[in-house]
């Protein structure tokens, strides 16, 4: 839910025309930042693309300009794909348990703190960078570094390799100062994407990345809590068919915003994946049900038919919540994602792994005004879960964080288009986990609606697979052509 090499070095003298001197590791952001969209940077910067080199007089290597190559296209776009798919495997699972888990807790153990839950839940985001950080020092053993097992890579393409540390694990305070001058580093590269660059003169003025990152944090942080707290607030003023299928309406609601906010295409196929889609949300929620319509149970709200005017109101409010959760996707994608093609994989998984954890922190430290708030109205008492629920609690929460961390990876590597309606496919996998665990008869309706999503899904990767493979063959045209100039 997806890769291209890296960015180099724009004085890396293995790779310019006019050698000069490499600078200096305390530099080389500044370096990056002014030098990433000098037109002669573009060049250097996708030489490592093309495979074919001689040695000029000086007997430095020059890349020579390749002839677009389709081994060299599908292999990228597949090497992307793959690991989108890994994390899709990753996300589909953790949201169906942590789905379960949910459902136990509230509806069984009778531990109904809709905000605290959501509060716990996207807190628990801020451990997601630390234990990436972990993992990969631990996996850099003997490794020179952390390059040689973490991927990450110095924005020439060269590895971060300490003085002395080759064949040992580096210290912990070294590899995580690493850690975050690579977060940096990338932040820079998503500005100069964002055009969050100002001229004064000839001089190029870079904002504070971490200024950047901090106000990205909020926005698309406040867009996805308020979406949630959508659902909670409509769950008990409309009916569930209606909760359901405008909810997850977001799909349609990220395709709309990609279009002005990520430049996308309107691509019929993309379209109609979309409507086919939403369809099937549809089918599932309005067809004819093995349970009773007339009452159902979500938390401890009991929704009989509402009267006409509060179903309106509460149609609003989730419509609302679906508009928003449509707009995260694409804020997210847009404004904290490195550009497609920019960055390794690897890096960028690494990077949305370190946003995931920024998000987390600003709900651990903003987002608990609310809950006193709640309390005192006594619109949710706070009580924290003891004995069996504490412990379902904070297996759900590790859950909700593989999933949160799988999906945000997704979109990174994807689109948010192709993402939301991944997303969509945990309807039928949650409704076929109830029928084997629960028991719950697996309705007509609840089977052609899943099959459609699927179908939608199987659309719209076919759809993506193939711009993929585009817009790697148009670049390996334009590189050719930049060179042969």
């Amino acid at each position: 839910m997806p890769f291209q090499p890296d960015t180099a070095r724009p004085n890396s003298p293995l790779l310019s025309r006019h050698p000069t001197t490499a600078p200096s590791s305390d530099n080389e952001d500044d370096d990056f930042t002014h030098h990433h969209d000098d037109p002669r940077s573009r060049k250097t910067h996708h030489s490592l693309l093309q495979p074919s080199s001689h040695a000029g007089p000086s007997g430095l290597l020059r890349s020579r300009s390749p002839s677009p190559s389709p081994y060299i296209i599908s292999g990228e776009a597949r090497k992307r794909y793959t690991l989108a798919s890994i994390f899709l495997f990753a996300s589909l699972v953790s949201f169906t348990v942590q789905t379960e888990l949910a459902a136990h807790i509230q509806h069984v153990l009778g531990w109904d703190k809709a905000y605290c839950m959501l509060y716990m839940t996207h807190s628990s985001w801020t451990l997601l960078w630390p234990l990436q950080g972990l993992v990969l020092w631990l996996m850099s053993s003997g490794s020179g570094g952390t390059a040689g097992a973490s991927g990450v890579i110095r924005p020439g393409g060269g590895r971060t390799v300490g003085a002395g540390v080759v064949g040992r694990r580096k210290k912990w305070g070294l590899f995580w100062r690493e850690q975050v001058r690579e977060v940096r580093r990338m932040a820079v590269l998503i500005q100069n994407k964002g055009g969050a660059t100002a001229r004064r003169g000839t001089a190029v003025v870079q904002q504070n990345p971490w200024a950047y990152l901090a106000v990205t944090t909020v926005g698309v942080t406040t867009a996805l809590t308020v979406a949630g707290l959508s659902w909670y607030l409509a769950v008990s003023m409309t009916t569930p068919s209606d909760l359901t299928a405008i909810y997850n309406c977001s799909a349609f609601f990220a395709y709309a915003f990609s279009v002005p906010l990520l430049k996308e295409r309107l691509r019929l196929d993309k379209m109609l994946a979309v409507a086919v889609a939403i369809t099937g949300v549809l089918v599932v929620a309005y067809g004819p049900s093995t349970s009773s319509d007339t009452s159902s149970t979500a938390g401890n709200f009991t929704s009989t038919t509402p009267d006409p005017a509060t179903r309106l109101a509460g149609n609003l409010i989730i419509g609302a919540g679906s508009v928003l959760y449509g707009l995260y996707e694409v804020l997210y994608k847009r404004f904290a994602c490195p550009p497609d093609g920019a960055v390794s994989s690897t890096r960028g998984v690494q990077f949305a792994n370190a946003f995931a954890s920024m998000a987390g922190l600003f709900t651990l430290l903003v987002l608990w005004i609310p809950l006193p708030i709640l309390h005192i109205l006594g619109w949710e008492e706070f009580e924290l879960p003891t004995g069996k629920t504490a412990w379902l609690l904070f297996l759900s929460i590790l859950m909700n964080m593989m999933f949160s961390g799988s999906f945000l990876v997704l979109i990174s590597l994807t689109s948010p288009v192709l993402s939301s309606v991944a997303a969509l496919l945990t309807i039928f996998i949650v409704a076929i986990v109830d029928c084997l665990w629960a028991g719950t008869p697996l309705s007509a309706a609840a089977v052609v609606g899943g099959l459609l999503i699927i179908a939608a899904f199987g659309m719209l990767s076919w759809s993506t697979w193939k711009e993929m493979s585009e817009e790697e063959r148009k670049k390996s045209v334009d590189l050719s052509g930049d060179e042969d100039n």
